[in-house]
């Protein structure tokens, strides 16, 4: 079964044929769920976890309809996003695209992809609501039907986003790889894919595969994390930053005894289009100057750091930093500090977040943003 929707009126583009998949998750999305509360398990909720202040404001501002039909596995939200263009992966109702779009500030844009129908209706109802609740002379968010395999076809041009994110919606895709080189064909260079989903123990079984409501769910479709890993490389991205994992507990007895022995987690990750990275080690210090980490910046599960002190880090991180919005935000060194100079060591990282929610017993790193991008 499928069908053909042609989002700008022509076939050539916009023009994405559903698969069954598709067709599967739009009805379970569009017309199963009318609320959070009738998930069939706890994977696509996002874990208990502390939320900064201002983020707290921000969601506040957000109409209740918007919230209600808001699903998800994780806090999206990366730092440094004043004036930043940012794309939002299966933006469903817009909770995700409102609360950004409130941190970008007026100078930035928010732009959320969706092809469920009935989600984009709720999130395209409130655009002058918010634009009026946010004080804004003009909307700075926008939402395309389309499909997150194909952003091309839903008219999403090259090297146009300096951050995109998602909210347990990778999952949902029957074409990974797809959704990745999409993504990074998008991004500016130096861009970000920071998301969150939910990730396997292992390869999952075609039984689970093809159950319906186990995909809905966020479960069925998940991947393998080192299948993550490899993916994200061979597209071009740097090598996956963990930066949470926490366990999901599926609580549905049902649901339980058909996916047997299999674990899962939800993760987040960040992924970097930046050059070839070198080998070359650096010592960085960071300056303090984004909002909401004027005294330090946890980066990911592995580095942290404080202002004015000097942190050794490896040729990948060194490039990451050196190559994207971060850039302005460090003080950068070659190795080799005169004696006396004390210097902090990395924690020994991991990028499997089975092992990453073992060394903090479910613990979570946060997150929060301040500027970064600069109007443009």
């Amino acid at each position: 079964m499928a069908e053909c929707k042609k989002e700008h009126g022509e076939c050539g583009k916009g023009c994405f044929v559903d698969s069954v998949i598709h067709v599967d998750v739009k009805d379970y999305y569009g017309k199963t769920l009318k609320k959070t509360s009738d998930l069939k398990s706890n994977a696509c909720l996002a874990p208990s976890q502390p939320i900064p202040a201002f983020i707290l404001k921000a969601l506040k501002k957000i109409h209740p309809e918007v919230t209600a039909k808001y699903y998800g596995c994780g806090l999206v939200v990366p730092e440094c996003l004043e004036g930043c263009r940012l794309l939002d992966l299966g933006s469903g109702s817009g909770r995700d695209c409102y609360m950004l779009s409130q941190l970008v500030g007026e100078k930035g844009h928010v732009t959320g992809i969706d092809m469920t129908e009935d989600q984009l209706e709720v999130a395209r109802k409130y655009v002058d609501h918010h634009t009026q609740e946010f004080g804004y002379e003009k909307p700075n968010v926008d939402f395309v039907q389309g499909y997150i395999e194909a952003l091309k076809e839903a008219g999403l041009k090259e090297n146009s986003f300096d951050i995109i994110i998602s909210n347990c919606v990778v999952n949902l895709s029957p074409d990974k790889r797809k959704v990745l080189s999409d993504a990074y064909r998008v991004l500016k260079d130096g861009g970000e894919l920071y998301f969150s989903d939910v990730y396997s123990s292992s390869k999952l079984s075609d039984e689970i595969k093809n159950h319906k409501v186990l995909w809905g769910e966020c479960l069925g479709g998940a991947l393998w994390w080192e299948d993550l890993v490899r993916l994200a490389q061979e597209v071009g991205f740097s090598p996956p930053r963990l930066v949470t994992a926490n366990v999901v507990t599926v609580d549905n007895m049902e649901l339980e005894a058909v996916l047997g022995d299999y674990k899962f987690v939800s993760a987040t990750y960040r992924l970097f289009k930046i050059p070839k990275i070198s080998n070359k080690g650096s010592l960085v210090i960071y300056n303090g100057n984004i909002t909401g980490f004027e005294e330090s910046l946890e980066f990911d599960s592995q580095y942290t750091f404080k202002v004015d002190e000097v942190v050794e880090v490896d040729g990948e991180v060194a490039s990451i930093l050196s190559h994207s919005r971060f850039a302005e935000e460090f003080t950068f060194q070659p190795p080799g500090l005169p004696a006396g100079c004390s210097v902090k060591k990395p924690k020994v990282g991991t990028v499997n977040p089975f092992e990453l929610v073992l060394q903090l017993g479910s613990a979570t790193v946060s997150s929060a943003t301040g500027g970064c991008c600069g109007a443009e």
